[in-house]
């Protein structure tokens, strides 16, 4: 069965103030894919993510987004962002944060409906962040919080998920089951992880893109030293102990 296209870009270009950003990246999302996107500072993953929302218009290049334009094809999309800024000392409760990403659904001066409480329940559910609904958001760790922000952008009902570094405030230990996480996700929808981990996203993506202006595409999640150092442009060591880890090599800036 063919699968379906949700995104593509074709020689996508991109400048911040004259200096590029992307160059020429091609990629094709389809509607069970879970890609991370890996690539050092600067090399343009945020930017990817707001090409794809319709947020940064490219200069050179066509963006197709479920069919249609980013602007119309990104309410079927759920976004967290890599900071998520808010006042910790803010009297807003974990529902109301969440039930936040509904107000896209239900349109200005609506009152919440039933169906509206029952996709911020399903989603705390999901993200087994329910116990903590009537919690102070400002009050929770930072892995309790990403779980939040996922939720509110689960409540949208997306078809595609854009998660950009969302364990960059989780300790180590917590990451593993966050990945399991969204590797239940995947059943329902398209998920792209922008993420520094290479090690933990290549155990549990089913694809790795290594971005640095220009996109190193990889159908499957299996990464080499020569695309990593193609990608990173420094020299790069892959080591394995049981699970695969891969490492930067001492270089000159």
């Amino acid at each position: 069965m063919t699968k379906k296209e949700v995104v593509r870009l074709e020689d996508v270009w991109a400048h911040y103030d004259s200096v590029p950003v992307l160059e020429g990246i091609n990629l094709s999302i389809y509607q069970d894919d879970f890609l991370g996107i890996i690539g050092p500072n600067g090399g343009g993953k945020t930017t990817l993510l707001k090409v794809i929302l319709g947020l940064v218009k490219p200069g050179r290049g066509t963006v197709s987004v479920f069919g249609n334009t980013p602007e119309k094809g990104r309410k079927r999309i759920g976004y967290v962002s890599q900071h998520s800024l808010f006042d910790r000392n803010f009297p807003a409760s974990v529902w109301d944060v969440v039930m936040m990403g509904r107000l896209g659904k239900r349109g200005p001066f609506r009152k919440y409906s039933k169906q509206d409480r029952d996709a911020a329940l399903h989603a705390l559910e999901t993200m087994e962040i329910l116990d903590h609904r009537d919690q102070q958001i400002g009050k929770l760790s930072g892995g309790q919080r990403q779980r939040v922000f996922v939720a509110r952008a689960l409540v949208t009902e997306p078809e595609l998920l854009l998660l950009d570094e969302p364990t960059a405030s989780i300790d180590t230990p917590l990451k593993t089951g966050f990945y399991e996480l969204l590797e239940r996700l995947k059943q329902r929808m398209a998920i792209v992880l922008v993420s520094h981990d290479i090690s933990t996203i290549s155990i549990h993506v089913d694809k790795i893109a290594c971005l640095n202006r220009e996109l190193y595409y990889h159908s499957s999640k299996e990464l080499s030293a020569e695309g990593l150092e193609a990608a990173y442009r420094c020299p790069v060591e892959m080591i394995a102990h049981g699970v695969p880890h891969r490492i930067l090599k001492e270089h000159q800036a």
